[in-house]
């Protein structure tokens, strides 16, 4: 029964579209450069050659991903990108840092009705997510559906993102307002 379990959990972590601590049979590849390329580059939409993700980092719905060029996700990040509706649920261009901890998701439980109880209310469409080139996510983050980070803006550690931002600002709180413009 053991080896049974264990059998089905390899072919589970091989062919799930997930990357993360909880599939060890895939995840430990993380931890060795070529073999996270090897990994990366079949399970991601796209995923430049300068790009790393660091042992740590989960994502669930690689193939809706694009990673750009001198991208590091570090550990700690979370990236839910599962989508039926979207061709790319999340994009991040090129020269985009990202602290430790920063979430994304694509999309929301619903909770407008009042008749059945929320966990029965389904989910929102799925909405893009964009970090734009050249922009910083602080640490623990949280960037929620539709959002776009203009290029070389700031959201600061912590923040909830829960709209857009333009280009060249600095973003921080709960929820996340405009502190500043850079230049």
């Amino acid at each position: 029964m053991l080896l049974i379990d264990i059998y089905k959990k390899i072919r589970f972590d091989l062919a799930t579209d997930r990357i993360g601590p909880d599939i060890p049979f895939t995840h430990w590849k993380l931890y060795f450069h070529k073999l996270m390329m090897k990994l990366c580059k079949k399970k991601f939409q796209s995923f430049a050659n300068t790009a790393q993700i660091r042992p740590g980092a989960y994502f669930v719905g690689c193939s809706k991903i694009k990673i750009g060029e001198r991208v590091i996700i570090r550990p700690g990040c979370r990236f839910f990108a599962e989508s039926t509706t979207l061709e790319t649920s999340i994009t991040i261009e090129d020269n985009v840092m990202l602290g430790s901890g920063v979430s994304i998701y694509i999309n929301n439980h619903r909770f407008d009705r009042t008749d059945i109880p929320l966990i029965d209310q389904g989910h929102y469409p799925a909405k893009e997510v964009i970090l734009k080139n050249g922009c910083w996510i602080g640490a623990n983050a949280i960037i929620l559906p539709g959002v776009t980070v203009g290029e070389n803006s700031v959201i600061g550690a912590g923040a909830v993102l829960t709209k857009s931002v333009p280009p060249n600002v600095v973003a921080a709180g709960n929820p996340a307002k405009i502190i500043k413009r850079i230049g």
